[in-house]
């Protein structure tokens, strides 16, 4: 289509399918190709180009006084057919040259189209040369975007860039991760497919499948790939194609009968009408898809509706379309055709309004849309181009452009700068790299009432230049071909919940995976958490593994059963150390208390009852006070016991050889004073030694997290081990020395041998200290504290039993043994 004007923009539409190709000979030149199948909908989008152009021309605001024309090719959807197209808009096709010098403007200021990412990249590698702006408004490959190999490429849609971001962000919001793609090898869906893959990984979703939709309708093809589709977990798949490459696939699809799929449709097939009849319905309906901004042109319906053809031979696409719309011939009325058919004679006056197609239909204006804009893009930019002053133009030395011989970088120029908006509302501009700003409507395919499919708005895809792509969707208007009516799940595996980790199986992508309960002492709070947190040194995870919180400290407290315990049998040690010393003072005339220094044996049972209130010291929770105490006392105190302890063999030795000629003097080194002294001086070392611990490394209250991790045992921290040492070291050296006394003299002629009995007291004693240290030592927390705690009664308990038991005995149960004679009868008898 052709009409003449002061400047002329190029048009490149895909109105033909070629059909028909010529016979090639080396004698001959080759014929043009022959184009059949007309695309109603093509035509309507070159149709809306002329209507555009037709409305600049009338508007006395935008270009006044300048009249634009067009020259209209159809590109046939192929490559060579296309390419010979544009070169014939940009260099004329005229085969002799009038003007040998080649000044004056060219054919055409401009293109609008191609369509095709394929074809739009062979055309833009070569005007791209010559800075020929050239605007498509269907080619989505996002290699285009490309500044450096295409410096004069625009479009009025947005790159298969934004697209994919678009689809990734509605599989986010129905948290879609596991999913199958289809793609045409092709341009527009190689780059696509690459895109979608490097967006899915971005956001750590994962591709179950990638296949390529086969050009050719290959059996084998078509049914590996169904194999493929069935066997795959994915719900959801998504197909960047053409809807013609899909056709073959799709009845393969319909005859499996393979339903139970989540279709998600790229702009190139969201709105084609070829699937949206009843027989797909079962199968497609529910589809969701993306599409391209959907546009009103006021007045185009009638401007279509009043075309009538003319005699141009320029113009055969309109004589073409005629012909197709009504089945009339312009040429052959009543005649019989190559094809055999007879066509009636046309009027030129037949009624396109009696005509049900896609021609007619403007209720869904999408590329038609992109048309116009486009159209309008290159006037607003010639129109600014012409408004230029001299002395403030944007070239070289302040210029403006010549336009008597315009240069198409020029016009380029105030391309990228173009800014308006539309009469419906929409902004139009370009950024650095010639994109429009991305605004798609996510579609739905929903039944309609004669059961064919109907296209439902269900929301919009915006991407803001400040705020980022924003998703809008009402997910109450969208329809979900699925049994329960919600969307589907399509997960490899499901979400980890917080309190556990992901574990990737070896082999799998990412997205499949286990779940993983987190370690002790770790935690996770989110869902599908990569990695677990450690929880801080305080705090420790709770059953969940889903929060941290602090450790339970642990000691050795009244209220714990094993302290009551522990209690209970200080406190009757300590009782039944009152009641002999209650007993012993109530006797204390009888032989049995008075044999051996009653002193003696009264201090010995206050040292006892010392060994069994110090317990109480270790129970409850660690104060300064207590840490310090609690050793001190206890060794003091069984220093104080064991001192008694070994007076009393001193003194049971000292007696028996001061009974003998040869020892009548031994008895005046052990008198009552001397036994009180010695008794003294061995108790004050033992002070000594706790008050230097004391002071230089004094036990302290002290939270450990190294016995137990779940919990913080709180303990007294004992300072020095040295002086810890020597405390201990020292007791055990006054209960060995008073042991192997006490056994040397466990034989001494005595009806009341005292020996045998501080003997045997010593070994219980020994015996329990010498097991509580591996003990002491492998007991974790409270435990340790209520071994120590256990040491200290068995061996107060031992002493008690084994030196006083069996005086009590003689003094309550055998009263006439209680005395003096009896006593001394056994020595009576050995003399």
């Amino acid at each position: 289509m052709y009409k003449n004007g002061d400047f002329i923009i190029g048009g490149l539409f895909e109105v033909q399918h070629l059909k028909v190709f010529p016979e090639l000979s080396f004698r001959t030149e080759p014929e043009l190709p022959q184009c059949e199948e007309f695309y109603m909908a093509s035509f309507q989008q070159a149709l809306t180009m002329v209507f555009a152009i037709n409305e600049i021309n009338n508007n006395n605001n935008l270009l006044p006084n300048i009249t634009l024309g067009y020259q209209i090719y159809d590109n046939c959807l192929r490559l060579g057919v296309a390419f010979r197209a544009a070169i014939s808009l940009v260099s004329g096709t005229e085969e002799t040259f009038s003007n040998l010098n080649c000044t004056g403007p060219p054919p055409v200021i401009g293109i609008v189209g191609d369509p095709g990412s394929t074809q739009s990249i062979a055309i833009s590698s070569v005007l791209g040369l010559f800075r020929v702006p050239m605007i498509s408004y269907y080619a989505t490959c996002s290699c285009l975007s490309d500044r450096k190999k295409y410096p004069s490429f625009f479009r009025t849609i947005p790159s298969d860039a934004f697209q994919v971001r678009a689809m990734v962000q509605i599989l986010r919001h129905f948290e879609w991760t596991w999913v199958g793609l289809l793609y045409s090898d092709n341009d527009y869906g190689i780059y696509a497919a690459q895109s979608f893959h490097q967006e899915m990984q971005r956001f750590g979703y994962c591709v179950a499948f990638s296949e390529i939709v086969p050009h050719v309708n290959n059996p084998r093809d078509i049914q590996r790939i169904m194999r493929v589709i069935q066997a795959s977990t994915a719900r959801v798949v998504v197909v960047f194609s053409a809807s013609s490459l899909l056709i073959p696939l799709m009845d393969e699809a319909l005859l499996q009968n393979m339903t139970g799929r989540q279709w998600f449709a790229s702009e190139a097939w969201a709105t084609s009408p070829v699937f949206r009849t009843p027989r797909f319905l079962p199968f497609l309906g529910g589809t969701l898809g993306i599409a391209i901004r959907r546009g009103e042109i006021e007045g185009l319906h009638d401007f279509l509706l009043h075309l009538r053809p003319n005699n141009d031979q320029r113009n055969n696409m309109l004589r073409i379309f005629w012909e197709n719309m009504f089945g009339c011939s312009f040429e052959t009325g009543g005649k019989e055709t190559e094809g055999g058919q007879v066509k009636k004679l046309c009027t030129g006056q037949e009624d396109l309004s009696t005509i049900n197609s896609p021609y007619t239909d403007v209720s869904g204006l999408r590329a038609s849309y992109n048309v116009y804009k486009a159209v309008y893009a290159l006037a607003h930019a010639l129109h600014n181009l012409m408004q230029c002053e001299e002395g403030r133009g944007p070239f070289s030395g302040n210029s403006c452009a010549d336009t008597t011989n315009l240069k198409p970088w020029q016009l380029v120029h105030y391309l990228q700068k173009v800014n308006f908006t539309t009469g419906f509302g929409d902004h139009v501009s370009f950024d650095k790299n010639g994109d429009a700003l991305a605004i798609y409507d996510v579609l739905n395919w929903q039944p309609s009432s004669d059961g064919s499919i109907r296209l439902h708005k269900v929301g919009v895809v915006n991407e803001g230049a400040a705020s980022g792509m924003m998703l809008t969707l009402d997910e109450d208007a969208f329809y979900w071909n699925f049994e329960t009516k919600k969307p589907p799940r399509s997960v490899c595996s499901e979400s980890c919940p917080p309190g556990t980790r992901q574990a990737t199986r070896k082999g799998h992508p990412v997205c499949c995976f286990d779940c993983l309960p987190c370690g002790d002492g770790e935690i996770s709070n989110t869902t599908d958490a990569v990695e677990c947190m450690l929880c801080p040194d305080e705090f420790w995870s709770n059953p969940d593994r889903n929060q941290c919180v602090p450790k339970e400290v642990e000691f050795l407290s009244y209220e714990d059963p094993l302290g009551i315990s522990l209690t209970t049998a200080s406190l009757l040690g300590t009782c039944f150390s009152a009641l002999v010393m209650i007993v012993f003072a109530y006797h204390h005339n009888t032989p049995i208390v008075r044999a051996n220094n009653s002193e003696l044996s009264f201090l010995l049972l206050v040292s006892l009852k010392l060994c069994f209130l110090c317990v109480l010291l270790f129970i409850g929770q660690p104060q300064l006070w207590t840490c310090q105490l609690r050793h001190a006392v206890f060794g003091i105190s069984f220093v104080l016991c064991i001192s008694c302890i070994l007076v009393k063999t001193m003194v049971v030795i000292a007696v028996f050889k001061s009974s003998r000629p040869e020892g009548k003097g031994a008895m005046k080194w052990f008198g009552a004073t001397q036994q009180r002294c010695t008794v003294l001086v061995l108790t004050a070392l033992q002070v000594v030694i706790c008050a230097v611990w004391l002071s230089i490394a004094s036990p302290t209250p002290h939270k450990n997290n190294q016995y137990i991790r779940s919990k913080i045992v709180y303990e007294c921290a004992i300072g020095s081990v040295a002086g810890f040492s020597m405390l201990l070291g020292y007791i055990g050296l006054l209960a060995i020395v008073s042991f192997l006394l006490a056994f040397l003299a466990r034989n001494l002629p005595d009806n009341f041998n005292e020996a045998k009995f501080i003997t045997f007291s010593m070994l219980i004693f020994c015996a329990v200290w010498i097991a509580f240290v591996p003990t002491y030592v492998s007991s974790p927390g409270k435990y340790a504290v209520a071994v120590e705690i256990f040491a200290i009664l068995s061996s107060s308990f031992g002493l008690l039993v084994a030196i006083f038991a069996p005086k009590c005995y003689i003094i309550l149960l055998h009263p006439e043994r209680n005395t003096k004679k009896a006593i001394m009868g056994k020595e009576t008898q050995n003399k």
